[in-house]
């Protein structure tokens, strides 16, 4: 027992704590150096780049968003110098400088070709100040980028009244009458309907009813839409034989534009078709007083003579 205590505790240092000796440790192993002969270089071959869908999703999408920002920028420096040449061209044409207004809107037009607002007003011009029968053009192009239906009513009314300056009575008519549909308020419209129908289709009746509905909606129509609108139903009254319908539109007129020549000539025809010469011979009289030419011939054939006044001694 005492010896293998004394074995116990001169055992080697490398031996393993729980008494298993640890192995001894393995030499070293190296290889030699190469000589020259072994010794050599090679070429390393290059890969060519492959690129995934990915790769190429990424590039046209990149691409793709490159041209729709200088087109985005593009149209919207379009858009602005179309809207500074519209502006510039109302300023022009509120202060009726026609031609500079024309150039305006003709500049606006080269950058925004469908700029509605501004075809619109190129071709009232054409139509209004330049008698330039061929500007239904622009208002068939304001048509086709124009979606509200009182803007179109609006264009249909305009156009109409073109083609009746060109004698297409048929497109006309078309277009009038769309345009009444589109907007009923279109007071200007009912006007060149009914004076189509009571002076070249001689339909009394209808020209009666469509001056009636433009009178309904005259709130915001301008004084002289107004005075026809009262003459021509007043004319086309007269025409059916309704004498107290047609005097009551003349003198509600009358009371509009006091001095209204056309007016007391017509109100003498309705006197002399209710029989009452003293009455039209009057009218016609104020009718020569407020310029009315075609009034002193009437006055001459049917009215007599004035007594003429006394001679200076």
């Amino acid at each position: 027992l005492e010896a293998q205590r004394r074995q116990q505790q001169y055992r080697p240092q490398a031996q393993h704590v729980y008494g298993v000796p640890m192995p001894p440790p393995a030499p070293l192993r190296t290889r030699r150096p190469a000589d020259s002969r072994e010794r050599h270089y090679r070429t390393i071959p290059r890969q060519r780049p492959r690129f995934t869908r990915r790769d190429l999703r990424f590039i046209l999408f990149l691409i793709g968003g490159v041209v729709l920002f200088v087109v985005a920028v593009r149209v919207m420096m379009y858009h602005v110098t179309a809207v500074s040449n519209y502006e510039r061209g109302v300023e022009a044409y509120a202060r009726r400088e026609w031609s500079a207004a024309h150039s305006f809107f003709s500049e606006a037009l080269q950058f925004k070709p469908g700029y509605a607002s501004a075809l619109r007003r190129r071709a009232e011009i054409e139509q209004l100040i330049y008698h330039n029968p061929n500007a239904a053009a622009d208002y068939r192009v304001a048509l086709r980028f124009t979606s509200a239906p009182r803007a179109q009513a609006a264009l249909l009314t305009r156009l109409g009244q073109n083609f009746r300056t060109l004698q297409l009575a048929d497109s006309a008519q078309a277009v009038l009458r769309q345009a009444v549909q589109l907007d009923s308020t279109q007071a200007r419209a009912w006007l060149l309907l009914g004076e189509q129908q009571l002076f070249e289709q001689r339909r009394f009746r209808q020209a009666d009813a469509s001056f009636s509905a433009g009178l309904r909606h005259t709130a915001r129509t301008p004084a002289a839409v107004t005075g026809r609108l009262l003459l021509y139903r007043g004319l086309a009254r007269f025409k059916r034989g309704d004498l107290r319908a047609a005097r009551a539109d003349y003198w509600q007129l009358l009371t509009k534009v006091p001095g209204h020549g056309q007016t007391y000539f017509l109100l003498g025809r309705v006197a002399q078709q209710e029989g009452n010469a003293t009455e039209a011979c009057e009218f016609f009289r104020r009718a020569v007083l407020m310029g009315y030419r075609y009034a002193a011939e009437q006055r001459r054939r049917t009215c007599p003579p004035e007594p003429a006044g006394p001679r200076a001694g």
